[in-house]
């Protein structure tokens, strides 16, 4: 048996298919087997197989008789990629409607592990928090673990932070992010040198606990309220609604992450590097098959899938 069926392809030609669909385009995944394996297929067949299995793949490692961490790293984060809601017509193409879906990324590791297993829904924020606890429980995530989590601070990830984790870790306020604010609330010194040296001098007050004298050195300078361009009282309202989630010298002297790189490069390689290719826009349910099929070769599920 080779796994043939009738107007069908060979479980072999199918991995083939998804292989390249999974990565590239239908149209440029077609050139490519052709390249590589001299087979001539529609670019139709890719699409269909490449969905196909997309919708069947396990995208998250089997959490059972996995060994307890004593500590767990978390990262939660949104990527938006483009939508299409078709209208009418045959190919749904007349009066179809365009917009940006966010897909929530999150990523666990067990401290000391380098690689990270990653999850991803185009669901609600309560979808995104399921997910993310059945990523950490594939991670390791018991009664005991200690669980550190970094992020952006939106109000979604810390309320799902507090659903799942909340009694058995804390969540830490990205570094870079706080950053960012500080950098647009710069004092409008003549001299960049001047600027640079403040920044510097905030963001090592911010490593050593000192939100206080941060935000103090920004109370002075507040725009008057009826100005809607400001970026000193962005940078105020933004540290003072989180000052429970900047315990740096903590994470640091524990040698935990104080920045959201690892969610933030899967952004990348799992969601952007296929789902936003130029001039793609993507039906819901296939986006979230594509999706799928990216997350278990992340998470080196692929052998196992076609193995099996």
């Amino acid at each position: 048996m080779v796994g043939i069926k009738a107007h069908g392809y060979s479980k072999r030609l199918q991995r083939a298919l998804v292989d390249f669909g999974a990565e590239n385009s239908f149209a440029k995944s077609v050139a490519r087997l052709q390249e590589h394996y001299g087979i001539s297929v529609p670019a139709s067949s890719v699409r269909k197989e490449t969905l196909a299995h997309g919708r069947r793949i396990v995208s998250i490692p089997d959490a059972r008789n996995v060994k307890a961490a004593s500590q767990l790293i978390t990262q939660m984060d949104g990527s938006m990629i483009p939508v299409m809601q078709p209208g009418s017509g045959e190919d749904g193409r007349q009066g179809k409607t365009l917009f940006w879906r966010e897909v929530k990324l999150c990523c666990a590791r067990s401290k000391g592990q380098a690689q990270a297993y990653y999850a991803a829904t185009l669901g609600s924020a309560e979808t995104a928090g399921w997910v993310w606890r059945e990523i950490t429980q594939a991670c390791g995530l018991k009664s005991k673990t200690q669980v550190h989590a970094v992020g952006d601070g939106a109000p979604w990830i810390l309320e799902k932070f507090k659903d799942n984790f909340g009694w058995q870790g804390s969540y830490l306020l990205d570094f870079y992010h706080v950053s960012q604010y500080l950098a647009a609330a710069v004092p409008p010194y003549k001299h960049s040198a001047r600027q640079k040296q403040w920044l510097r001098r905030q963001q090592g007050r911010l490593l050593n606990n000192q939100s206080d004298k941060v935000l103090k050195s920004l109370a002075g300078r507040l725009e008057p309220e009826e100005i809607t361009e400001a970026p000193i009282r962005a940078a105020y309202e933004y540290i003072t609604a989180r000052v429970a989630h900047l315990d740096y010298l903590s994470a640091r002297k524990s040698e935990l992450p104080i920045g959201s790189g690892e969610v933030e490069s899967g952004h990348g390689h799992v969601i952007q590097d296929r789902l936003k290719l130029s001039g793609c826009w993507w039906k819901e349910t296939n986006a979230a098959a594509i999706l799928n099929l990216r997350v278990a070769r992340a998470n080196n599920l692929w052998q196992t899938y076609w193995s099996n």
